[in-house]
């Protein structure tokens, strides 16, 4: 009998050391669901904000929401005819041992405003805009640092669902990507 209470009592100081030696290793996991980013590669190079949230369910997967806005009008000299955009996601991640970080899958759905200003020979130049809805799915890997900064690389493709209104506006496939800064609290 006191070998088997002495064997359980080692099983169990065995646990709580491996329980304790993943809790030092890994801080940010502890008690951390939400995520803030702001996508660097969108802010740098379209001038535009792109804003992320992301509350973590468990250690495979996560949702979230990403706004978009272009700044940005047509005459500027970068221009991307994407004006605003909004899109919910879901992810999976692909790590056995981390939480919710390294390679993931996303699936995601976008509601997009396009706005182009089309040219006609005889100089009467027209501002089109246009709104649609499109799924897609994404690719992408996350990393973070002991103090809970994230960085994440990020690339997708989608369709919009209904038929463009205008025969200049040609938004039936759409983008996402971008390399976001964050942090998880």
């Amino acid at each position: 009998m006191k070998k088997m209470i002495f064997a359980l009592t080692l099983c169990l100081l065995t646990q709580s050391f491996r329980a304790q030696e993943k809790d030092e290793k890994y801080p940010q996991d502890i008690n951390k669901k939400h995520e803030l980013k702001l996508n660097a590669f969108s802010l740098i190079v379209f001038s535009s904000i792109d804003l992320s949230y992301e509350y973590l369910l468990n250690k495979d997967s996560s949702f979230g929401a990403s706004i978009f806005f272009n700044f940005n009008d047509v005459n500027s000299t970068i221009y991307f005819p994407k004006k605003f955009s909004f899109t919910p996601y879901y992810r999976w991640f692909f790590s056995e041992t981390r939480f919710a970080r390294g390679f993931f899958v996303e699936g995601f759905g976008m509601l997009n405003s396009y706005e182009d200003e089309i040219y006609f020979f005889n100089g009467n130049n027209e501002i089109k805009s246009e709104t649609n809805f499109a799924l897609g799915i994404s690719v992408g890997g996350k990393f973070i640092i002991k103090s809970g900064f994230t960085a994440e690389v990020l690339l997708g493709v989608g369709r919009n669902l209904s038929k463009n209104n205008n025969d200049f506006l040609d938004n039936e496939i759409i983008s996402r990507g971008g390399i976001s800064l964050g942090y998880r609290f």
